[in-house]
């Protein structure tokens, strides 16, 4: 609630002191951009006010060259305007015959107004139940008298607040804006103490972060932005020339200077030249040629430019693009749509160091706000295998298998098996994501597109191996079905450094007289524990399995664990004890004396060989 009212009570101070407000963050944003000028010019030499006063001389100097092209360009068009009449009454005379002539909109249009008739008619006269005649009251006519409103004399005064108060604010704004660029870049070292004392003196390293990031974030982002308008102003103009449209230079530097403006800048842009346009040629063709050209140019800029010049650099996601320029041009109107990105920049700039304010970067970041293993077990709760899939061969696509399996698979079991034991996961819960993590490890090793190895690694499904030295390792789940998920996790990764794997659940071990596993093959057991605790299951597991096979040897993996106690494989009578997949693998390669494993970046899914799966009747 705090929180909140702190909120509204900021959006009120905006919104009611925006007179104030709007050209304070006008300068801002002027001097993100001339302080890296005015530190190079005062690092030559030039002293701090007139480095200030010739960068917005410069300033105001090019903006009043734009100014002065505008209209040259705009009295050019104005004179050339009449002789375009002709063809803007020949092509309404085209509409409105099309639209209006002899067909379907014109027969609508009749059967609406007689429809209007009927209603504002008076009704017939009708007879009531007491034969009484009713007809409808007729109001008396009367005649409009005509109203004529004089203006009364106006004092002077009263003349110049109505006809130059409108012109004045702008460049009374416009004087306020310059007069605080020029005090920020003469006190920016000042400014800048000012506001890490009020913001957090006593965590100043924090506080320097915000502010750097903060502007180098908006800088960059005027520099892209300034890049991507170039990129899309100048094919305008010379594609506006091309077609024949006059004035193509004006054209050209509006779309230029209006792309700045988010969503609604484009559109504006297109509309007077599309206006032109239809004035200009007697035909179509004009017309359809301006709106393909900036339709393309709209489309490839959008898709093409923008995410290579941009990419993650803004740190801003396209909806908390739209969503700013919606609050911002609520708050403060035009200069708000033009303000709203820089603003929500450095906004996120804060929430990404100000503990107080991480829900801006949450809400309007880019960065992945889940880690990869928290957003794997969301996916698997909610009974989507298939994402969650993808996710993984994104991840894979820079890493290994293994690194998947040890950083993001066997974390997200952990986490599962952290909910079960504080009891908000339940059993259906627990199995829905046992069985997606599964899943997710079969859609992995049926990624190999050799069809003869799919078909073989579907027999083997069926069949348990038979190597020619019957040396086969065989990896199961000790407990729980999560249990299971990391053992078919640990098998792959086995089969992928060539060992003859054999893969069972926890059922399988715990069912007496099983025929499902071949005990007399079986060189080497790999028992799989999500939970940390379960050292007194392990102890009676591998108890069970020595009295099955005494000369087996038998690896725990206790896979949440990171320092297990130097004596616990003999506390529990095991051969080894490990912490990792790697570690297992190693186990495995020094006990079957594998040649060496390939790196990591080396090894595909398709060089897999897939792991048999015993499993129940379920």
């Amino acid at each position: 609630m705090i929180t909140g009212a702190t909120i509204a009570g900021a959006v009120a101070v905006l919104y009611f002191g925006r007179d104030l407000f709007v050209p304070l963050a006008v300068a801002l944003l002027l001097s993100f951009t001339l302080t890296g000028p005015h530190v190079w010019l005062y690092r030559h030499g030039v002293p701090r006010l007139p480095g200030a006063i010739v960068l917005v001389a410069l300033m105001l100097a090019t903006l009043s060259a734009l100014g002065t092209i505008v209209a040259f360009q705009l009295a050019e068009l104005t004179t050339n305007l009449p002789s375009y009449e002709r063809n803007l009454q020949t092509k309404v005379r085209t509409l409105q015959g099309t639209l209006f002539g002899d067909g379907a909109i014109l027969r609508a249009s009749t059967i609406l107004n007689e429809l209007g008739k009927e209603l504002t008619e008076p009704g017939p006269i009708v007879p009531n139940t007491a034969g009484a005649i009713l007809s409808p009251p007729l109001a008396p006519a009367i005649e409009p008298v005509p109203v004529i409103i004089l203006p009364s004399d106006q004092a002077p005064l009263e003349i110049v607040q109505t006809f130059l108060w409108p012109l004045l604010k702008p460049v009374t704004t416009g004087g306020i804006v310059l007069v605080f660029v020029i005090f920020i870049l003469l006190q920016r070292e000042d400014l800048r103490d000012r506001f890490i004392r009020l913001a957090g003196a006593r965590d100043i390293q924090r506080t320097t972060q915000v502010m750097g990031d903060a502007g180098e974030r908006v800088t960059r982002y005027l520099v892209l932005q300034l890049v991507v308008n170039a990129t899309y102003g100048v094919p305008v103009g010379v594609g506006l020339w091309l077609i024949g449209v006059p004035n193509p230079m004006l054209w050209g530097l509006l779309a230029l200077v209006l792309r700045f403006v988010p969503y609604v800048g484009p559109i504006i842009a297109a509309a007077f030249p599309l206006a032109l346009a239809l004035a200009v040629d007697p035909g179509w063709t004009a017309v359809l040629l301006t709106a393909g050209l900036f339709i393309g140019l709209e489309l490839f800029s959008n898709n093409f430019i923008e995410p290579w010049v941009y990419g993650t650099r803004t740190g801003l996601s396209p909806l908390a693009i739209i969503a700013a320029a919606i609050f911002w041009a609520w708050l403060w109107g035009p200069i708000g749509l033009l303000l709203s990105t820089p603003l929500t920049v450095c906004l996120v700039a804060f929430g990404r160091h100000m503990p107080r304010l991480e829900f801006l970067n949450v809400l309007l970041g880019t960065e992945q706000v889940l880690a990869p293993e928290q957003r794997l077990y969301q996916r698997l709760l909610a009974s989507d295998p298939d994402e969650a899939t993808e996710q993984a061969e994104e991840f894979i696509k820079g890493n290994s298998v293994l690194a998947f399996y040890e950083q993001v698979g066997l974390p997200m079991l952990a986490i599962a098996e952290s909910d079960r034991a504080g009891g908000v996961l339940d059993p259906d819960q627990r199995h829905r994501v046992a069985s997606g993590a599964i899943a997710v490890v079969d859609n992995l090793a049926d990624s190999d597109s050799d069809a003869t190895a799919m078909g073989a690694a579907k027999a083997s499904e069926t069949q348990p191996p038979t190597p020619a030295d019957g040396r086969i390792v065989l990896c199961a789940g000790g407990r729980s079905g999560l249990d299971d998920a990391a053992a078919r996790m640990l098998a792959q990764v086995a089969s992928r450094a060539g060992a003859t794997v054999l893969s069972a659940t926890a059922e399988v071990l715990r069912s007496e007289g099983t025929t499902e596993v071949p005990w007399d093959k079986i060189e080497m057991a790999c028992l799989s524990y999500v939970d940390a605790t379960a050292t007194a299951h392990s102890r009676y597991l591998v108890r069970r399995l020595r009295r099955r096979a005494p000369n087996m040897k038998i690896v725990v993996g206790f896979w949440s664990r990171r320092s297990p106690p130097a004596d616990l494989a003999t506390e529990i009578r095991a051969d080894a004890v490990c912490t990792t997949l790697a570690q297992a693998i190693e186990q495995i390669a020094q006990h079957l004396q594998l040649p060496p494993a390939k790196a990591p970046e080396e090894q595909t899914i398709a060089e897999e060989k897939p792991p048999v799966r015993v499993t129940t009747g379920r």
